[in-house]
């Protein structure tokens, strides 16, 4: 019944942009801290960004900062990604994950912290 579905992915060129979605049901999302991976095939999966469960706080890999944004809509139990200035580097499946916030912030990319986690939408960048 807990599950996270990821959405907003395709095929955009070099330099577009894109907004993911990541939807929460049977449960309400304001108790959970968000992040969002990703994961190239044959690489590890990385962490992108995460969002406290207010949203006041948030974090960036240094690869995406100043590139990606991510927010949250407690009201509509929705968390996003908007990316912008894509780079085919940034091709690969993104991932939202789940988890209450008891740990301190600066874990918040670490991937074993994360209880629940979204099937991934495809992203590829090419022209």
């Amino acid at each position: 019944q807990l599950q996270l579905v990821e959405s907003g992915g395709g095929l955009v060129q070099p330099g577009g942009s894109l907004r993911l979605s990541c939807a929460a049901s049977g449960f309400t999302l304001d108790d959970y801290r968000i992040a969002w991976f990703r994961q190239a095939p044959g690489k590890e999966r990385e962490g992108v960004s995460c969002i406290s469960s207010s949203g006041a706080i948030t974090y960036y890999a240094d690869t995406v900062k100043g590139r990606f944004t991510i927010s949250r809509d407690n009201t509509k139990n929705t968390v996003f990604l908007q990316m912008n200035s894509l780079k085919p580097e940034d091709t690969v499946v993104y991932y939202c994950a789940a988890v209450r916030a008891r740990l301190p912030f600066v874990t918040c990319l670490i991937k074993s912290g994360y209880e629940y986690w979204g099937k991934g939408t495809q992203v590829t960048v090419s022209s």
